[in-house]
């Protein structure tokens, strides 16, 4: 997966994100907990799109096709 490809996912990750916290009312507590279990799914995913760690605890995120 290329440079560009990675940025482009996170890019629009990160505007879905931010139109589920703008327009989806919420609790703040859900809300947070969500933002949190997204950024660590997206950093695993990036170090291991980049190869800078392998597989977590025998479980392999998919790269992105």
């Amino acid at each position: 997966m290329t440079l560009p490809e990675i940025v482009l996912i996170l890019v629009i990750a990160g505007l879905l994100m931010w139109l589920i916290n703008t327009y989806i009312p919420m609790a703040a507590a859900i809300k947070s907990l969500l933002n949190v279990v997204v950024f660590v799914v997206l950093l695993i995913w990036v170090l291991q799109s980049l190869g800078i760690i392998g597989g977590v605890a025998g479980i392999r995120i998919p790269p992105l096709k």
